[in-house]
């Protein structure tokens, strides 16, 4: 081999190397990911971190190099994350034995934390499930099965978000939100709960129909001492008119025609006291 060539081989081996090295210390940083550089086993510096109320656009995703062999690339998810508790029991006030089954979901915010406190996202899960369970046993421990089922559900959700919220702080995540899958009752315990829900509205309902008896007689009789009252009066301004207006509803109710053969007889003497607003005066 002559020395030219030797010459351009040494050349284009180096130009290789400084090619390869070039490539082993770019990174590409998508926009769903967040990326961390640790040196000497601690974060030096962080790529496309998340930014709460960033404007829309801004981000810090795209090329970026590090020193392969000294500086370490480690990639953190920037999307929502999930925690998915195992079912639990748990025992309301009422003491009914629920079957609870609920997930949280939380985000990376401060990578460098995460490292430092849990080391991988992974981590910071299985760090947050028994946390999940304490504090929905907790939470819900202080309802009412019943309490479940209406809008108080989802004040029982906000307080158990805030709960595991404080404590995923610590590992640089914030959670987002909390539901609950299920809240069923253990098998053979929904048809007697059924039933006694049903006993309870039952006598809630009598409870409200024996109030409204009550308001109406109360109600009935105020108007009857008001009606009395009025009649009593004005047959006191005029006892002449009061007589005649009482004896025309009479007759009115009296010489009616009878409702099935349409005719009515009534043998009455023609000085009937009953009869005397028919005379002559």
């Amino acid at each position: 081999m002559s020395a030219s060539m030797q010459k351009y081989t040494g050349v284009l081996v180096a130009a290789a190397i400084v090619l390869v090295g070039l490539w082993m210390s770019v990174i590409i940083v998508p926009e769903d990911q967040q990326v961390v550089i640790v040196r000497g086993g601690k974060p030096n510096r962080v790529y496309n971190a998340y930014v709460a109320g960033a404007p829309y656009g801004a981000t810090d995703a795209g090329i970026h190099f590090h020193i392969p062999g000294y500086e370490r690339v480690q990639r953190i998810d920037k999307r929502l994350l999930s925690v998915d508790m195992s079912q639990e029991q748990v025992l309301s006030t009422d003491q009914q034995r629920v079957n609870v089954d609920a997930y949280a979901r939380y985000r990376i915010t401060d990578p460098v934390k995460m490292i430092e406190t849990a080391r991988t996202t992974e981590n910071v899960t299985q760090q947050l499930i028994p946390i999940l369970s304490s504090n929905v046993r907790q939470e819900l421990g202080k309802r009412t099965f019943t309490s479940l089922l209406t809008a108080e559900r989802g004040q029982a959700m906000a307080n158990i978000r805030d709960l595991l919220d404080s404590e995923a702080r610590q590992y640089g995540a914030r959670v987002v939100d909390v539901r609950i899958k299920r809240a069923d009752l253990p098998d053979g315990a929904q048809e007697s709960a059924f039933n006694r829900m049903v006993a309870s509205r039952q006598e809630e309902a009598k409870t409200i129909t024996a109030r409204g008896q009550r308001d109406a007689r109360i109600i009935r009789a105020e108007a009857e001492a008001e009606a009395a009252g009025i009649y009593a009066e004005s047959f006191g301004k005029d006892p002449a008119f009061y007589d005649f207006y009482r004896a025309m509803q009479s007759y009115d109710v009296s010489f009616a025609k009878d409702g099935e053969t349409g005719s009515k007889t009534l043998l009455l003497s023609p000085d009937n006291a009953y009869l005397k607003h028919f005379r002559q005066p």
